[in-house]
């Protein structure tokens, strides 16, 4: 089975027909089409720095946050701490194709 890698979101993702991956936000609406045209590899042909003409579409299947993280700094003897809590945003994408 044919596969690409994919940057997106300062990220590489290996990618094949018909995954479902999770990737850094993007600004497209569910149900929405996007292409991937930085393509590093495919089909064994390796870009400098990406490989020219391919590109990876694929289908927004959702917009969500992920499980929040705390992030807790104490000090002690000094009676000061911070809490704070962070979810990260990502789209799930359905791979289409690969061109």
């Amino acid at each position: 089975m044919a596969y690409a890698i994919i940057v997106t979101g300062g990220k590489q993702y290996k990618v094949t027909e018909g995954d479902t991956i999770f990737v850094e936000k993007l600004n497209a609406a569910e149900g929405e089409k996007v292409t991937f045209d930085q393509v590093v590899l495919v089909d064994g042909k390796i870009g400098t720095p990406f490989v020219e003409g391919a590109k990876v579409e694929g289908t927004v299947e959702k917009q969500g946050k992920q499980k929040k993280v705390i992030t807790f700094k104490y000090r002690p003897k000094k009676h000061s701490h911070t809490k704070q809590g962070h979810r990260q945003p990502y789209t799930r994408v359905k791979i289409d194709s690969i061109a």
